[in-house]
């Protein structure tokens, strides 16, 4: 399965570019946080960063971060991504899974989900919102929650849609 580096290397750079945009114009934190990150691994410090204009710093930071050494730095970025500018997304998914959550965010995931369920759940998902986010949210999902679920491994593996990089 994808890890969150791997993640932001496969998706499109358009999308790799909007979930920084969307960090540097409303999460300034968070934004921060990467670009130290990515200071620290480039060996600069960050203003060297910070003087380029934001497209050149950002083909860079998406370079950067889809190195196996940066992946705890890329699932922090793509996990706010989703809970500040995907919560609709989130809240459909679990939603759809009768999983208990505060918009979006859960304490604890069931072991399992029953296939039918979840396919149902994953095919409202596609229908309803861009398909390369819904492939990135569940690769992630798979990826960055303790619960394993060989259902939703099964469907990331072998459904096209849920392929991150098949995506125009």
């Amino acid at each position: 399965m994808l890890k969150s580096h791997e993640l932001l290397g496969f998706m499109s750079p358009a999308l790799a570019n909007d979930i920084l945009n969307d960090a540097f114009e409303s999460d300034k934190t968070t934004y921060k946080a990467v670009l130290n990150g990515i200071a620290e691994a480039r060996k600069v410090r960050p203003v060297f960063l910070e003087r380029q204009s934001r497209p050149q710093r950002h083909l860079l930071m998406v370079a950067t971060l889809s190195r196996p050494g940066m992946d705890q730095v890329a699932g922090s970025l793509i996990r706010a991504w989703l809970v500040k500018k995907q919560k609709a997304l989130l809240v459909d998914f679990l939603g759809a899974l009768g999983i208990p959550h505060n918009e979006g965010v859960v304490d604890d995931l069931p072991g399992s989900v029953d296939d039918a369920v979840l396919k149902a759940a994953v095919e409202g998902l596609i229908a309803r919102h861009a398909p390369e986010v819904v492939a990135v949210y569940l690769n992630a999902f798979n990826d960055m929650n303790a619960a394993s679920w060989s259902n939703l491994k099964s469907m990331l593996e072998n459904d096209p849609r849920l392929q991150v990089g098949g995506h125009a």
